[in-house]
C-alpha cells in the first residue's frame, strides 16, 4: 500500500528552485560521461555508478529505446535525435512546472529562456554575484569606479531576476574580520580589499576575498531579492554563516541554504531557527522535513549540464518524498489531505512564495 500511496501523494509538479542551463551541442560517449557526477576510477566508467545507473534506467524509454540499453547505444540513440529534441523529450518528462537557472555556472550552458522552451515551463533567472562582480572588474579602471559600478550592477540585475547566488559564501578563514556575521563590511575594508583584488586579478578572475564577498552579499540584501547561498561549514555545526543568516533577520530578505553532502541536518536546524531561512535539496528531503518545518524545505536539483540530471534528480526525490508521506499517511500519523499538502509545499509551493512566482498555469485565472 505504501508504495502506491506515496506515488500519489508525490506533487504534480515541481519547481526547481535551483539549477542551470544544459549543453545545446550532441555529446559523444566521453564528453557525456565527463558531466556526470564524480570522478570514475582509472580503467573504470561513470556509467557504473548509481547516477549512471539511473539515467540508464529511466532516459532511454524517453528517447524510444528499452530500459538499460548500453552507454554507445543511448548516445547514438541521442545524436540521431539531436541535442535540442533530446532535452525536449526528457525534460518534458519531469513535471517541472519552473526553473530558477543559476547563470554563473561555467561552459557554454542555455540560458533561462531556452532551457524553459525546451521544458515546456516557465524559468526565471537567479544571477550569481561573483560572475557579476567579475564582469564589471573587466570593464572598471578604478576603485571608486568598480565599487559605483557594481553597486550599479546588483541594482540593475535585481530588476529582472527572481534572486542572487553565491557560490562560495563559506567557509571563510576563521576571524571577526572575516566571519560573515559581523554585519556589512565598513567602506575601508571594501576600498581595500577591492584596491589589492584589482591590483593583482586577471581579466575573467571572479573575487574570492572574504570581504568583497561580503560586500556583495549585503549589496543583494539590500535589494530584497532572495538570497541562495551553498551551506559548506569547513567543520561540524553552522560555520560562519550562522552570523550572516542571523544578522540579516527582519530585513526582508529570504535566504535558502544549499545543503552539500553531510550538512542537510545543520541546514535544517538553521532553517528551523531563523524566520527567513529556508533549505533546498535535490536528494532525500527525509532528514530536512524532520528537523524543519515543512513550509521551510524547497526542492532544487543542481542539475547542469545534462537533461538526463533533471530525469534522474526528479525520480529520486518524488520518490523519496512518497516513501516518507506514505508510511505517514499508512501509519495514520498523517490523514492523506495532509500528505497531498505537505508533498505540494515541498515540491512547488514553497519555492512559489519564497521567490514570488505566478501559480502554475491550471491555477492561474
Amino acid at each position: 500500500m505504501t508504495g502506491d500511496l506515496g506515488a500519489g501523494a508525490a506533487p504534480p509538479h515541481l519547481v526547481d528552485a535551483s539549477c542551470h542551463g544544459v549543453l545545446a551541442a550532441d555529446l559523444g560517449l566521453g564528453a557525456f560521461e565527463a558531466q556526470l557526477p564524480g570522478t570514475a576510477a582509472p580503467h573504470s566508467t561513470l556509467f557504473d555508478s548509481a547516477t549512471g545507473f539511473a539515467v540508464r534506467r529511466w532516459c532511454p524509454p524517453l528517447l524510444g529505446l528499452e530500459p538499460h540499453c548500453s552507454p554507445a547505444r543511448y548516445l547514438a540513440r541521442r545524436r540521431e535525435l539531436g541535442a535540442y529534441e533530446a532535452a525536449r523529450l526528457l525534460l518534458r518528462s519531469t513535471g517541472i512546472s519552473a526553473y530558477l537557472v543559476d547563470t554563473g555556472e561555467p561552459g557554454d550552458l542555455t540560458g533561462p529562456k531556452e532551457l524553459g522552451a525546451a521544458g515546456d515551463a516557465a524559468a526565471y533567472e537567479i544571477v550569481r554575484l561573483e560572475p557579476l562582480a567579475q564582469q564589471v572588474a573587466d570593464t572598471s579602471g578604478t576603485v571608486d569606479g568598480f565599487l559605483a559600478n557594481l553597486a550599479e550592477a546588483v541594482h540593475g540585475a535585481a530588476q529582472g531576476a527572481v534572486g542572487f547566488s553565491c557560490a562560495d559564501a563559506g567557509p571563510f578563514p576563521e576571524g571577526a574580520d572575516q566571519a560573515l556575521g559581523t554585519g556589512p563590511p565598513d567602506a575601508g575594508q571594501v576600498r581595500y580589499a577591492a584596491a589589492d583584488w584589482l591590483a593583482l586579478r586577471r581579466v575573467g578572475e571572479r573575487p574570492a576575498d572574504p570581504v568583497l564577498l561580503r560586500h556583495l552579499l549585503w549589496n543583494a540584501v539590500a535589494t530584497g531579492l532572495p538570497l541562495t547561498l551553498r551551506h559548506r561549514p569547513a567543520g561540524p555545526g553552522p560555520g560562519a554563516a550562522e552570523g550572516f543568516l542571523r544578522a540579516t533577520t527582519g530585513l526582508g530578505t529570504d535566504v535558502v541554504l544549499l545543503p552539500g553532502p553531510g550538512q542537510e541536518s545543520a541546514a535544517a536546524d538553521l532553517a528551523a531557527v531563523l524566520p527567513q531561512v529556508h533549505v533546498a535539496l535535490g536528494a532525500d528531503p527525509a532528514a530536512a522535513l524532520a528537523r524543519a518545518p515543512f513550509a521551510k524545505v524547497l526542492h532544487a536539483s543542481g542539475a547542469a549540464a545534462l537533461p538526463e540530471l533533471y530525469v534522474t534528480g526528479v525520480r529520486s526525490f518524488r520518490a523519496a518524498l512518497g516513501r516518507l508521506i506514505g508510511e505517514r499517511v499508512d501509519g495514520g500519523e498523517w490523514s492523506a489531505a495532509d500528505g497531498r499538502r505537505v508533498a505540494a509545499l515541498v515540491g512547488e509551493d514553497n519555492a512559489r512564495r519564497v521567490f514570488r512566482l505566478e501559480p502554475t498555469r491550471e491555477t492561474r485565472p
